[in-house]
């Protein structure tokens, strides 16, 4: 389990020289984050994962050749796979959904500010996800469109805790376990435990998944965020 403290490894994906050299300059200006290698398609950064193990790749999701998405699902499929973070410049769309399902744990537009950037990789390397506020919205309000709930959704929800409805919530907001912590008054440890017995009782692989689950139960309509 990584800690707050430990540096994240990053290997940068983008097809554009100008646009890697902008995230990289980002990235390495935190003394948290040592970007590890570059690459500009997908082929190439599958070879350098394999070889190179960084914990955190952030790769644009249109690339000619194996795009985002392939890389995503080959990436995940690895016996020690990285922590993967979508760049696009592009609105939400039905891609954007199957990378998030092929496995990616964030999702950043490329004009996000730089403290969404760096906080989007810092928490994708400690095992969270992160989907930068403005994505986040649209994102969910994709899922809010739906205007009947998911039976099998609602089933997985209606296993949680009235602590833990509250915590799902909160992550519903795009809240981290440390904001979680502060908006209910208690630990960062018992935060945690919360955060993982609702990814456990919505057998969510994630956050984000925990999230859209709760959009498909209609847990986020039936009460105001």
């Amino acid at each position: 389990m990584a800690h707050e403290d430990d540096g994240v490894d990053v290997l940068v994906v983008d097809d554009q020289q100008l646009i890697r050299s902008a995230l990289i300059a980002l990235l390495d200006a935190d003394p948290r984050i040592d970007v590890v290698g570059e690459a500009s398609n997908g082929a190439d950064a599958l070879a350098f994962v394999r070889t190179q193990q960084p914990s955190v790749v952030l790769t644009d999701i249109r690339m000619p050749g194996m795009d985002g998405l392939e890389l995503t699902r080959r990436l995940r499929a690895l016996p020690e796979p990285p922590a993967v973070v979508i760049l696009t410049t592009y609105g939400l769309d039905d891609y954007v959904f199957e990378a998030i399902s092929a496995g990616a744990c964030g999702f950043l537009l490329k004009d996000s500010d730089a403290d969404d950037l760096v906080r989007g990789v810092r928490l994708a390397g400690l095992g969270e996800s992160f989907v930068a506020p403005q994505a986040l919205r649209a994102l969910l309000d994709e899922f809010g469109r739906r205007p009947i709930p998911d039976p099998a959704a609602l089933a997985r929800v209606e296993r949680l805790s009235n602590r833990e409805h509250e915590v799902l919530l909160l992550m519903s907001r795009g809240m981290t376990n440390s904001e979680i912590s502060g908006q209910l008054v208690i630990s960062e440890a018992t935060t945690k435990t919360h955060v993982g017995n609702v990814l456990q009782k919505l057998e969510a692989r994630d956050r984000v998944q925990a999230v859209i689950t709760a959009y498909d139960a209609g847990l986020v309509r039936k009460r105001a965020l």
